[in-house]
């Protein structure tokens, strides 16, 4: 039985998350100007958004299991069109027009939790040969998608005008929608070998290396998001240019070179081993934190962030499929709390930055300088997930 129609939709999956993190928050002067929404109220959305990601994260341990793989996929492809196309005309039938998008940002957020616990477990469970490989060049279309979603949308802007984004809207919807229907076809292998069972919680909970990972999966968050949240403003005040373009300078050239890092590993992995592409990219990731914190010129913090990009690639799907082999019977349990870990990360990196550039008088560097301890653990976590490598579970 061949599993590629598997793979395949699980790569337009990660599209699909990627549409759904990253398409609103390109409308928000949209809706203040439309709706007469103030920034403040509206910035809620991507808040509540990547909240309920987390606590998705957190129910899937329990529920995921129950209701089996193929209908909690089948319902994440639904809440993300569902949540896309209620943009199109709830805020207009709600007496409130924020009340309107935050129910909407919150269906289709279930769906994008869903899809991030469940995506990388499909693509493990598939009987491929060099998985690592596979898991890297899965996590790319995470990259391309999030490029495509804002260099796309900018072109049709542009073209079309802000005011027709509902079109855009719905056309974005549609992708889920295919997906959908490839998914309900596609076969899906079971993560356990026949004759075994996943670990519960409290055998997961008693392993040291799953902590080890736990600990990794939150670095890798944080190593990623503490720089990719500053990017568009070191490509504004190194280059001199309005946001439009320091939006694609900084934040999409960032997902860019993120997913070139991944698709590199994911076409050679084979060459390579995870460990060595693990490391090296740490330390190159160290290197790129040096640079933007230490070296007062915006030209070279930009430069740093394009670096941290590319370093920061491997890091979260290296994360999983080290989990998977070392944990062979972790299960969906190991892989939702895995991807809780790396969306605390995400959130508290750019959060301990933002905290440490405050108490120093706003200096951003200096928020920069101290996440640095993120890729510093990232590689110390590696050796320590080396150690329990002969003790695989």
């Amino acid at each position: 039985m061949s599993y590629q129609k598997t793979i395949a939709a699980c790569f337009v999956g990660y599209i699909i998350q990627a549409i759904v993190n990253n398409f609103v928050p390109l409308l928000f002067l949209t809706f203040h100007s439309q709706y007469g929404i103030p920034l403040s109220q509206i910035t809620w959305l991507v808040t509540v958004n990547f909240c309920i990601q987390l606590l998705v994260d957190l129910l899937s341990v329990k529920w995921i299991d129950k209701i089996g793989y193929r209908l909690s996929l089948l319902t994440a492809h639904i809440l993300s069109a569902l949540g896309l196309i209620l943009l199109i005309f709830l805020p207009e039938q709600t007496g409130d027009a924020f009340v309107g998008l935050l129910i909407s940002v919150a269906i289709y957020a279930v769906g994008g939790g869903l899809l991030e616990v469940l995506l990388s477990p499909v693509v493990e469970a598939c009987p491929t040969e060099h998985k690592e490989k596979t898991m890297s060049l899965l996590h790319s279309f995470y990259c391309w998608g999030h490029v495509g979603v804002v260099l796309i949308s900018t072109i049709f802007f542009a073209v079309a005008g802000m005011e027709h984004w509902k079109l855009l809207a719905f056309v974005w919807a549609l992708v889920p929608i295919v997906n959908f229907f490839i998914f309900a076809g596609a076969p899906l292998a079971s993560l356990i070998e026949e004759g075994e069972e996943g670990m519960n919680l409290k055998e997961l909970f008693s392993v040291s290396v799953f902590w080890v990972f736990m600990a990794m999966m939150m670095c890798a968050g944080a190593s990623e998001q503490a720089v990719s949240q500053w990017a568009s403003t070191f490509a504004e005040k190194g280059l001199g240019v309005g946001k439009t373009v320091g939006d694609l300078a900084g934040p999409m050239s960032f997902a860019l070179l993120m997913g070139i890092s991944r698709f590199i590993y994911g076409k050679y992995g084979h060459k390579i081993k995870l460990e060595y592409f693990m490391a090296v990219s740490g330390v190159l990731c160290i290197f790129s934190y040096l640079c933007i914190a230490l070296i007062p010129n915006p030209a070279v913090g930009l430069i740093g962030c394009g670096i941290c990009g590319l370093s920061v690639g491997i890091m979260w799907p290296g994360t999983f499929s080290k989990g998977a082999s070392s944990i062979k019977r972790g299960g969906t349990a190991m892989f939702a709390l895995f991807a809780l870990a790396g969306d605390l990360g995400c959130a508290g990196g750019p959060t301990l930055a933002g905290i440490v550039s405050g108490c120093m008088g706003d200096n951003l560097r200096m928020g920069i300088l101290a996440a640095v301890i993120f890729p510093v653990l990232m590689v110390a976590g590696l050796f320590g997930a080396g150690k329990g490598k002969q003790q695989r579970v």
